[in-house]
């Protein structure tokens, strides 16, 4: 029946195809119920992972409730059409219950007119946040939206009950638009005939308040704060136990503390002023080396930011030097691209440097690269931890520390904010103070020092170039703000001339504002403005650098 309802009902209604699957038909489950075995014959459940090509990702809505938009209004659309069925719902499964009758998908033209008008408004920036109603129905869906901008929310409960209304998990979407564009949006799901499903229900407030009323009643009230700390009391436990205890107790303390801001961008330069334009007018492109070990996986991303700064980027694989087919002396810079190199074991980036100073004819090609005055070198991730290992045959990097598993004893994948430091690195020219979001992808990215003595003296010789710093800017070694675990919140490290530089973050995986997972509202509008984020600037004063070098 399951088959027959989604191959030759459902899908040919919404004009799509299941390609390909898996036959389960054959399948057989088996358990115990009051002492008797039971059996059924084929799976429980059907699952479906969807796709369908993106043409433009700039296009993207997300449950982020804006704050800087006016005055706004909340809009539920109701695909179930009031029926609020609470079968298998989650609250039913709170109070131990099954229930009788589940939410379905009862018409498909309805889903389908719906996916139509949701494209027409996305398209004409009618829609500020949007977020199905999915698992623990409107009341999660809406809370979720107000975590996500912090903010509270006042809300009219639509429908005769209240508790189902909250709680069904039937299809259906709370969007945020401007209230000047209610008419405008209700007027195009109108027009795919379903004016009969939107419902103003409210909309979002300042504050930590979040009320819903019921026919002017007050029938819940409570700190956002305070229920988001009960939404990730899960996440926290499960935390506790696999992570460092520690680190999972700041995490969650973070998330309950009503202060928090968020993140919070500050830029001491224009972003969109391009430092290499007048310079540079149509010079030739310098060749920048990208290398990469078995199992590194960042290259394209770091071969694509150096091509757009007016580099050639050259694909050089750690084979190629130790087989004598490339040689670095053709090569004005060098970019150690991050990813897994050896499967990513640990000390993974310390076996890559070792690769190089254990060969003599490779170790003097890195020497005499690094010697040269008039060439620059970036380390990033994976390279950040293998060019730290080469710090005795790079000039001036001889109190850089290594880099070591992070604190949480964990992979952190994450955006976190860094403060760019005042210091030589020719990378950062014009960015000291800025304050920025940047993309985190390690195991090992915890600086250890050798000594007190060797942190004292990279201090003192001002070779941080950027620290962590928390949703105030302060700098900070606070779990999740410093992912890693680094003293002082250092994460990039250069050398007193500037012309080396090894960072654990990846500013070449935002290079470009789309790739940010969230960015302030007035970066690159996807309307097609503004398509450089402000990293563009590192990758850009490299270009710069060699121009006025020589």
């Amino acid at each position: 029946e399951a088959v027959r309802a989604v191959g030759t009902q459902l899908c040919p209604a919404l004009g799509i195809a299941i390609p390909v699957g898996k036959d389960s038909m054959s399948m057989r489950t088996v358990w115990n119920e009051g002492g008797e075995s039971r059996s059924v014959t084929a799976p429980l459940s059907l699952i479906v992972s969807a796709f369908a090509p993106v043409t433009d990702v700039r296009a993207a809505l997300t449950p982020e409730l804006r704050r800087d938009a006016g005055e706004t209004a909340l809009l539920l659309i109701d695909l179930g059409a009031g029926q609020n069925r609470l079968g298998a719902s989650c609250l039913a499964q709170v109070y131990g219950q099954l229930g009788s009758q589940p939410p379905d998908l009862d018409d498909p033209d309805r889903l389908r007119g719906f996916f139509d008008a949701v494209a027409t408004l996305r398209s004409g920036g009618k829609l500020l946040a949007y977020h199905d109603r999915s698992d623990g129905g409107l009341l999660v869906t809406l809370l979720e939206m107000a975590f996500a901008g912090g903010c509270g929310l006042a809300i009219d409960v639509p429908g005769r009950d209240p508790v189902a209304a909250l709680f069904s998990e039937e299809l259906g979407a709370v969007v945020q638009v401007r209230v000047a564009d209610v008419a405008a949006v209700e007027a195009a799901f109108a027009q795919q005939g379903l004016g009969a499903t939107v419902h103003r229900i409210g909309r979002p407030v300042p504050g930590d308040r979040v009320r819903f009323r019921h026919t002017g009643a007050i029938v819940f009230e409570e700190s956002r704060t305070t229920l988001r700390g009960i939404w990730a009391e899960t996440t926290h436990a499960m935390a506790g136990l696999r992570d460092d205890v520690a680190c999972a107790d700041e995490e969650q303390s973070q998330r309950c503390d009503d202060e928090d801001p968020g993140l919070q961008v500050s830029l001491s330069f224009d972003p969109n002023h391009d430092v290499a334009a007048a310079l540079l007018g149509g010079r030739s492109r310098p060749r920048v080396a990208i290398l990469r070990e078995q199992g590194v996986n960042g290259q394209v991303e770091m071969a694509a930011a150096f091509d757009r700064a007016g580099f050639e980027s050259v694909d050089v694989h750690m084979s190629d030097l130790l087989a004598g087919r490339i040689d670095l002396g053709g090569f004005r810079g060098l970019a150690a691209c991050g990813g897994f190199s050896y499967g990513d074991v640990l000390g993974a980036g310390e076996g890559w440097a070792k690769s190089i100073l254990f060969h003599p004819a490779v170790r003097r090609q890195f020497m005499d690269f690094f010697a040269r005055p008039n060439t620059f070198a970036l380390g990033v991730c994976n390279g950040c931890q293998m060019m730290s290992g080469l710090k005795e045959i790079i000039p001036g990097a001889q109190h850089w520390p290594r880099f070591v598993r992070n604190r949480s004893e964990q992979f952190e994948a994450r955006l976190a904010l860094v403060q760019i430091q005042h210091s030589p690195s020719i990378f950062f020219t014009g960015m000291e103070g800025s304050r920025l979001p940047i993309a985190v992808a390690h195991g090992e990215g915890r600086a250890e020092m050798v000594s007190p003595i060797e942190r004292d003296a990279l201090e003192a010789a001002g070779l941080v170039a950027a620290r962590y710093v928390d949703h105030q800017g302060r700098v900070t070694e606070r779990y999740p703000d410093n992912p890693s675990g680094s003293p002082a919140g250092m994460t990039a490290l250069t050398t007193p001339d500037g012309r080396v530089t090894i960072l654990m973050p990846h500013p070449e995986r935002v290079f470009r504002n789309v790739q940010l997972s969230w960015r302030p509202a007035g970066w690159g509008q996807w309307q097609g403005q503004g398509d450089d984020s402000p990293w563009m600037r590192l990758f850009r004063n490299a270009r710069v650098w060699v121009a006025s070098s020589g």
